[in-house]
């Protein structure tokens, strides 16, 4: 390997990481507080939005189903069992043989369908005729105020071409900085 004046890439990299460190070690920095005089101090506000329920009702008139001196309850049951007898009965005169069995099942439940289906048009039909009673209904609203909250003073100075800007409850008359000087 032919040696020349140059150094090799190893031994630089050697040379400027011990510069560097030598640089570092021997470092030295300094901080002081100097205080800004302020330029400008404007009050800070924010819209703050209050939400205050209430509570909005009206009454609403719903039927009300009575029988003799109570409240009516569905007999969809007893004319499904009745409609359901009847119609396997009819379907029992139908046909002969395998078929007459087939007719007096297809009836039963023909018959049970239009049982219950006869009860229900009985019932609504009783319901429209039926009284009224008064509920109560409401729903809560929302009545929404807006007011400006003061949040504090906006105290603006510069430093050096610099903006600085400190928010405080109270106007500032200067704003203290920390200067680092390292060399």
């Amino acid at each position: 390997m032919k040696q020349s004046g140059i150094l090799s890439r190893g031994k630089k990299l050697a040379i400027v990481s011990l510069l560097m460190a030598t640089t570092i070690l021997n470092a030295e920095q300094m901080q002081y507080m100097e205080h800004v005089r302020v330029t400008n101090a404007t009050p800070s506000y924010e819209n703050v939005v209050t939400r205050v329920p209430y509570q909005e009702c009206y009454d609403e008139q719903v039927p009300v189903r009575y029988q003799s001196g109570g409240y009516q309850q569905n007999n969809d049951a007893g004319a499904a069992i009745v409609g359901g007898i009847l119609g396997g009965v009819l379907g029992h005169q139908i046909g002969g043989g395998r078929g007459k069995d087939v007719a007096t099942v297809g009836g039963a439940i023909l018959g049970t369908f239009v049982g219950q289906n006869a009860a229900r048009q009985n019932n609504q039909t009783y319901q429209s005729s039926s009284s009224y009673e008064t509920r109560r209904n409401c729903t809560t609203r929302y009545n929404e105020r807006s007011e400006q909250k003061f949040m504090g003073y906006k105290n603006i100075a510069y430093y050096k071409g610099r903006k600085i800007v400190k928010y405080s409850d109270r106007k500032l008359s200067t704003i203290p900085v920390t200067i680092t000087v390292s060399y």
